[in-house]
């Protein structure tokens, strides 16, 4: 060992200054740390996503088989709501897909999660028969998220970016 390098003494364990911990957390880029981490979670989250879908469906199949034992108008309405409730599943998929491999949220993934939630939820209380004023809530909140994903698309900082590109590439012809 090179006696030129100073030494620090923890206990009986003798390390070079350079091997301290404090030099390794100052050579840390957060950063990398940050982003490391975010891409462990996501890599959880999209497996259980995955679980949740492949059990979703599977649940789904066994729900069929209460045909054999209740009216078909019940099971069908039970498995419409499962269907329902696995394409919000996959819009969360498609959300935390997008975010993994392009570092941010578009914002129409989430407002499609949330109709196909609330769809969900207007399905359902139709079908118990539900009371109006619950389904003329959740229709209002259906007609404000329809025109936020309106507006979402229209106007898009992407589409703003085609447009104004489209509008140089005519100007040039």
């Amino acid at each position: 060992m090179n006696s030129n390098i100073p030494k620090m003494t923890l206990g009986r364990l003798q390390l070079p200054e350079s091997h301290s911990v404090w030099n390794r957390l100052r050579g840390l880029d957060l950063m990398e740390v940050w982003t490391l981490g975010i891409k462990g979670v996501l890599s959880l989250m999209i497996v259980t996503l995955l679980a949740a879908l492949t059990g979703g469906v599977l649940k789904t199949f066994v729900d069929l088989w209460m045909l054999a034992d209740h009216e078909t108008e019940v099971v069908l309405r039970h498995v419409i709501i499962d269907m329902l409730i696995l394409l919000a599943i996959v819009e969360v998929f498609k959300t935390t897909v997008t975010y993994f491999s392009e570092g941010r949220v578009k914002v129409t993934f989430i407002v499609d999660t949330i109709l196909v939630v609330m769809l969900t939820e207007v399905i359902s209380q139709w079908f118990k028969g539900g009371d109006w004023q619950a389904l003329a809530a959740l229709g209002g909140i259906l007609l404000t998220l329809g025109i936020i994903r309106v507006m979402v698309v229209r106007w898009s900082p992407t589409q703003a970016k085609l447009s104004a590109y489209s509008s140089m590439a005519h100007a040039h012809e």
